[in-house]
């Protein structure tokens, strides 16, 4: 296998293993309230397998996936934009081209499939990013790490406001207080009652419901946009270093896999028991999920990365059917966005129904689909579905739909 070949299996494998991951962190997004997502309080179940859950995906995936996923983001926008401009096209004006029907495809998902999107948000950020695709990896590096350094000041200042309104009895205070609940904490059950019946009420309910309650892709954009377009300058150094395309020696990456993964699991397990002896306080929901966990996250998606690159073999079964789930990871993503949503919305109704334990359940099979047809879909096409129908309308012309023969 030539040298080109395995540094861009590295990528696939990495970003396979990243749309995985990321199903198993949505899970409860997609079967429970949104406030379950981060607080078992909210909905879901508190028996001791419930929380157990909860502990698991807090301390192994939450965060890690959703990095490694971002990324690899930034690291296949830099190839698209060399490999243009290798070619003697515009490479500005193909990758904003992608950016602009990658934004139009997030909102439809974000409105008409579930209120998780994440790629409008990636396409924003991806414009964002555009303007340092030319520096050196040292300073691509800095730069992601003073946008790391703002975000975990957003977040800390947004914990230091939740403090400053726990105790205060005004009806600003209430109000603020009321909005943490709505994430981080437990909702009233009236709210908590409106969202499972607008969930179980059909397609037209569920649109409802994400039209006036969902987040548009502006919203919060100034939180939540530094950390994302720290990782994809990441992502950027990560393929300029070959750090992410297999270029560096076992012996590193051994280190890289240590130290990430040996500072970042026990911090998260350090977190989850805080979280817990303190019965899922909304504070202390807050502060571990996004505050105190922000550079834990960090080190977990590097040492992530490093195994991954460790534990990978060219030419293996596992390996290529995860390879070929990461090239066809945009089809997988929203497949797995409208297949969630027919079981718990609009086809089985099934919101709210099951225990947050019961929900990883579907892991398991879904990953089974992944892993089934990517790898034989793509020994005759050249791109996933999606990814065909992304690259035909961000180019104005119609991509080969099969190889040739």
């Amino acid at each position: 296998m030539s040298p080109a070949a395995d540094r861009h299996l590295t990528l696939d494998v990495i970003r396979g293993i990243a749309v995985m991951g990321i199903l198993v962190a949505n899970l409860p997004a997609f079967g429970l309230p949104a406030a379950a997502y981060f607080s078992p309080l909210a909905a879901g179940g508190t028996s001791p397998l419930d929380l157990a859950a909860w502990a698991a995906n807090f301390v192994l995936i939450e965060g890690r996936m959703r990095g490694l996923f971002s990324v690899l983001f930034g690291a296949s926008m830099l190839l698209v934009i060399d490999r243009a401009r290798a070619a003697g096209d515009d490479p500005a004006g193909i990758h904003l081209a992608r950016m602009a029907v990658l934004f139009v495809i997030g909102v439809v998902h974000l409105y008409l499939v579930w209120w998780g999107d994440i790629l409008a948000h990636y396409a924003l950020c991806g414009v964002v990013a555009l303007a340092f695709v030319r520096l050196p990896v040292r300073a691509l590096v800095t730069l992601g790490a003073v946008l790391l350094g703002a975000a975990w000041c957003i977040d800390l200042a947004g914990l230091e406001w939740l403090r400053a309104n726990l105790t205060a009895t005004t009806p600003d205070a209430a109000s603020v207080r009321a909005g943490y609940a709505a994430v981080f904490g437990t909702p009233p059950a009236a709210d908590i009652a409106r969202e499972v019946a607008a969930h179980r009420g059909g397609l037209a309910s569920g649109i409802a419901l994400r039209w006036s309650d969902a987040t548009g892709p502006l919203e919060g954009l100034w939180v939540t946009g530094p950390q994302t377009v720290a990782a994809m300058l990441m992502g950027m150094a990560g393929l300029r270093s070959g750090f992410l395309t297999n270029g560096w020696s076992r012996a590193r990456y051994r280190r890289w896999a240590i130290a990430g993964i040996g500072v970042s699991l026990p911090g998260h397990v350090l977190l989850a028991w805080w979280v817990i002896e303190g019965g899922f306080a909304m504070e202390r929901v807050y502060a571990a999920s996004l505050v105190w966990s922000l550079p834990l996250r960090v080190l977990g998606v590097a040492g992530y990365a490093a195994l991954i690159v460790l534990l990978m073999r060219p030419g293996g079964w596992w390996t290529e059917r995860i390879a070929a789930s990461g090239r066809t990871a945009f089809t997988n993503y929203l497949g797995t966005s409208i297949a969630m949503t027919c079981v718990f919305d609009w086809g089985f109704g099934q919101f709210a129904g099951w225990s947050r334990a019961a929900l990883y359940l579907l892991a398991l099979p879904a990953w089974a689909v992944m892993l089934a047809w990517s790898a034989p879909w793509l020994r005759t096409h050249p791109y996933g579905p999606l990814e065909w129908l992304w690259r035909t309308l961000s180019r104005a012309e119609r991509q080969p739909w099969r190889k040739p023969l």
